[in-house]
């Protein structure tokens, strides 16, 4: 029974149906709320809020909330949420469609940001006071601990900055979990912050569940549901070719002495393309491989249980149905292998850097010269947002971007003139990959990385446009005194608008 999982016995006296606890949430509040990529948020709660907020607009009255998560959630959460225009403010990553159409109307404000800040910017107050957190859980000890679900996000700093706690015991989690975490909250404030002892992957600094003062909760719902765990596509010819050239340019520096034959620390970005990487590690000649991401998808999962990869560092497990199965029937097994840590510490810069960890993540488009647009499409309208792409590629050894060269039907080039909206520039993007190829960005002028990204990674129907477009801008830049990265800047964005009037980029 649900119960069985609260441990403690004087806890036991807060359960309490979801209606009930959502009576603590009013009009105005801000909340911090678990979930990052559809893993560990709320089950029952968000349906009460929305359903309260709804009954408050029918009588004219107002009710929304500022809320701040760890990633995005799903349906359950940002989505009913936003269904009941119940949101304000929301911050720092999202992938609800409903949602994402609230902010790209105005209707909600909307602060994108990088992962690796979320945690800091709450314990120093910059969006003010949290009246409320919102846990899921798989269970509580004996001695009022928290046993986190399975993500923990900002979870940490969920409870320790807002001022009421309502924790939601999930049922459908293993109680397996239990020993999975490491909850790590002393990384403190400028001047006194101390260096993250981690020196590898899969070092444990913390404690298995987070100590919380039983005054603070106040309410605790019990539910069985699943988490959002969407099916990932089976791996694509084009993200097969993706795959192969990342693992072919891999192999290359292995045996160029560049790097170990177990590679370095491996992240890995939500994706399709991004899981299809990683599944085509199973047959690559690497053993011994260790990840430290922020999500662990199904790729990373059948690595570890087919004992191509030792351990593995997150800070959420997003998997598909299929693969939940079998995380759950081999929790035992991966016990040791997979650890589950705040975002503040599997997003951290500076840990980053020190294991030297190869990063891979997904881009919606990137430019000659090596900009990359992560969240805009068309430049105006959010897609889902930065995420912790940015602490991995500024930090990262290796730097990988991933797309197919074309979208819609090959409307959109994924290799545009100038990026529509600058994420992640030149300085900190190292290899650009499409179906079509990789480019080396490294050690590379503007002008070399152009020649290299034109004709290694754009698709045929847009290479002739893009040479064009790059000889008539350095012709004109030269006559205007600089050439270093030549641009026609009246002409520079009319592939995004020409695509915004007509349906397609392409010249007709």
């Amino acid at each position: 029974m649900s119960i069985d999982r609260i441990r403690n016995a004087a806890l036991r006296e807060k359960v309490m149906s979801a209606e009930a606890a959502a009576e603590f949430v009013k009009d105005g509040m801000n909340l911090a709320i678990t979930g990052f990529t559809g893993a560990g948020y709320p089950k029952a709660l968000p349906t009460a809020i929305a359903n309260k907020a709804k009954a408050a607009h029918a009588k004219g009255e107002k009710f929304s909330i500022g809320m701040v998560t760890g990633a995005s959630t799903a349906p359950e959460c940002d989505g009913v949420l936003a269904e009941a225009n119940a949101v304000h403010f929301r911050s720092p990553f999202q992938s609800d469609p409903t949602l994402r159409n609230n902010i790209n109307a105005g209707n909600t404000n909307y602060q994108d940001m990088h992962l690796s800040h979320v945690e800091q910017q709450m314990r120093q107050g910059f969006y003010g006071k949290f009246d409320l957190a919102i846990i899921e859980a798989a269970g509580i000890t004996e001695n009022g601990e928290i046993i986190f679900a399975m993500g923990i996000g900002h979870g940490v700093e969920a409870v320790k900055n807002a001022d009421k706690v309502i924790i939601e015991i999930n049922a459908a989690l293993s109680t397996g979990l239990e020993g999975m975490h490491d909850v790590y909250g002393d990384v403190g404030l400028p001047p006194h912050r101390k260096p993250i002892p981690i020196v590898g992957a899969f070092d444990r600094i913390g404690t298995p569940a987070l100590a919380c003062d039983s005054d603070k909760i106040v309410a605790i719902v019990l539910t069985n549901a699943g988490d959002r765990n969407s099916k990932f596509a089976e791996p694509d010819e084009v993200s097969k070719r993706i795959a192969a050239q990342v693992i072919d340019f891999l192999d290359h520096e292995v045996k160029a002495g560049r790097l170990p034959k177990s590679l370095l620390p491996l992240q890995s970005g939500v994706g399709n393309v991004a899981n299809a990487v990683m599944a085509g590690l199973l047959d690559a000649p690497f053993d011994d491989l260790v990840g430290y991401t922020e999500v662990l998808q199904d790729g990373m999962l059948d690595l570890i249980l087919a004992k191509k990869m030792k351990t593995a560092s997150a800070t959420a497990l997003s998997f598909s149905p299929d693969a939940l199965q079998r995380f759950n029937e081999n929790i035992e097994f991966l016990k040791d292998k997979i650890i589950l840590r705040p975002m503040e510490i599997s997003n951290n810069p500076e840990i980053i850097r020190r294991l030297g960890v190869i990063g891979m993540n997904s881009m919606i488009e990137a430019d000659i010269y090596g900009n990359v647009n992560s969240t805009h499409v068309m430049g105006t309208r959010m897609m889902n947002g930065i995420g912790g792409s940015g602490d991995f590629t500024r930090n990262g050894f290796f730097s990988f971007y991933v797309s197919p060269s074309t979208a819609k039907g090959g409307a959109i080039s994924a290799i545009v003139p100038m990026v529509s909206h600058h994420d992640h520039t030149e300085h900190d993007v190292m290899f650009i990959v499409t179906e079509q190829g990789m480019a080396d960005l490294r050690g590379k002028s503007p002008r070399e990385r152009a020649k290299l990204i034109i004709n290694n990674c754009s698709h045929p129907d847009y290479r002739d446009m893009l040479q064009d477009y790059y000889d008539r801008a350095l012709v004109a830049s030269e006559k205007a005194g600089g050439i270093h990265t030549p641009h026609l800047l009246l002409e520079a964005l009319s592939w995004h608008q020409r695509f915004i009037e007509t349906g397609d980029m392409r010249i007709k």
